[in-house]
């Protein structure tokens, strides 16, 4: 497909409401978004089939998105998809501080690829996937930070019964 590729890369253990609202954001920036699920990385809860699996579930309404599994350095992958825009999604001064420094690193090794910063709405500005955790190891209710399906696959996970 011609145009302005991006890709908004992550781990996206789980998905939550607060990507999927970055996810709508982009996707009408741009005329291919790219959701690049990381296999690499930090220890994570889902597996990485799973992760892929549940973010295409729910980028499947906007057409000009699709989710790709990748491992390996992001700016390989970026220019494999023909990505010329990263897209981050920034909540709070900790999230500048930690995504201004990879802006940086990336631009060093891939100097083509720019990077858009996108904050959430004010409804998710407080979730990241890392307190979904956190609340879901302690039996806490999940409703409104991650959809229901994304919900369960932590609750199975975990060996509970999603709340």
């Amino acid at each position: 497909m011609a145009g302005r590729v991006a890709l908004f890369p992550g781990t996206f253990d789980p998905v939550t409401h607060g990507h999927l609202d970055v996810v709508r954001r982009a996707a009408g920036l741009f005329d291919r978004l790219v959701v690049a699920v990381s296999a690499a990385g930090k220890s994570t809860l889902l597996p990485a089939e799973e992760r892929v699996a549940l973010v295409r579930a729910h980028v499947a309404p906007w057409r000009n998105v699709a989710a790709e599994p990748f491992d390996g350095l992001l700016v390989a992958f970026a220019r494999a998809q023909g990505a010329s825009v990263l897209v981050r999604g920034v909540r709070t001064y900790q999230d500048w501080e930690y995504e201004l420094r990879m802006l940086q690193m990336n631009r060093h090794l891939a100097p083509e690829l720019e990077t858009v910063f996108l904050a959430p709405s004010a409804e998710h500005a407080f979730v990241s996937s890392t307190l979904v955790r956190e609340v879901a190891a302690l039996g806490g209710d999940l409703t409104g930070l991650v959809p229901a399906d994304v919900a369960a696959a932590i609750a199975r996970r975990a060996g509970q019964r999603p709340r």
